[in-house]
């Protein structure tokens, strides 16, 4: 089943979302990783991002750092293919942008090629040329500020950022920055909500929040958060609304069980032949091999 776009359910759009927020209603990002979690999404939220994090949410990587285009790509590809309704973003990973214009721009074009209507990308002022050059190919560009997963060794590790005055003031001056760059959105991760809160009100661009408070346009968190499908440690910043690892779980459990107790599959399960080829089949014998 695809969720495409009808009159009760129009495309969501970057005007729309603008729109929405003048209206004052609160925008609602998740992550989608492949078919099954984009139909989950799409219904429900505005805007689908397949994120680098599937680099630790279904990858195994400590981090983001080893999510390659190719992989991204795979993933933005099975997404796609459920044709949401919802703006769908990508992220642009470690290495897609940081080496030439050339890449950035062939890179993050293929991913509109593939359905993307938006890509994300990571930085403050040192990202302001390429993404004027992202804008001016008529590439919708989301900035992302605060805690950035992929500058994880720089930051000396996934540590809330803005808490002095200096680096607040720094987050402040980038957000405008990229906001004057082109930037129809700013993801502030990990930052006090007074920083996010002074971001979003001097501001007219987006801004979607994730442990950044509740001043934000919006808000994003990683769907296998929402759901509780991740295990060990998980941020201040996450609500879980279900403890769907064990839920998932014990009903695979339960499925394993009937397995091994001859409980399943059952009639109901199962095929029947029509009488009279059953009657063949339960007389047939098996041929005689000849060595």
């Amino acid at each position: 089943m695809s969720y495409h776009p009808s009159p009760d359910r129009p495309l969501v759009t970057i005007p729309v979302l603008l729109q929405r927020a003048r209206d004052g209603q609160p925008l609602v990002m998740t992550t989608a990783y492949d078919a099954v979690t984009a139909r989950l999404a799409d219904p429900v939220v505005d805007m689908v991002l397949v994120g680098d994090s599937v680099g630790n949410v279904c990858l195994g990587f400590d981090n983001t750092l080893p999510v390659s285009m190719a992989m991204m790509n795979h993933h933005l590809e099975a997404v796609a293919r459920t044709k949401p309704r919802a703006l769908l973003v990508a992220d642009m990973p470690y290495l897609s942008y940081h080496l030439s214009l050339d890449d950035t721009l062939c890179n993050a074009g293929g991913f509109l090629q593939r359905g993307a209507a938006a890509v994300k990308l990571e930085g403050g002022k040192k990202r302001v040329e390429t993404i004027r050059a992202l804008v001016e190919c008529e590439i919708p560009v989301m900035g992302h500020l605060g805690l950035t997963p992929q500058s994880v060794h720089a930051m000396g590790g996934f540590k809330v950022q803005g808490r002095g005055a200096h680096d607040a003031l720094r987050i402040l001056e980038d957000a405008h920055r990229l906001q004057e760059a082109g930037c129809f959105a700013l993801v502030l991760e990990g930052i006090p909500s007074e920083v996010a809160s002074r971001i979003t009100e001097s501001l007219s661009i987006l801004t979607i929040g994730i442990g950044a408070g509740p001043n934000c346009s919006g808000q994003v968190l990683v769907l296998h958060d929402v759901l509780g499908l991740t295990q060990g440690h998980r941020p201040k910043f996450v609500r879980t609304y279900v403890d769907g690892f064990d839920v998932l779980q014990q009903a695979l459990t339960h499925w394993a069980e009937d397995v091994r107790g001859g409980a399943f599959p059952s009639p109901a399960e199962s095929y029947a032949l029509p009488a009279d080829v059953h009657a063949a089949v339960a007389a047939w014998m098996p041929p005689t091999i000849r060595s």
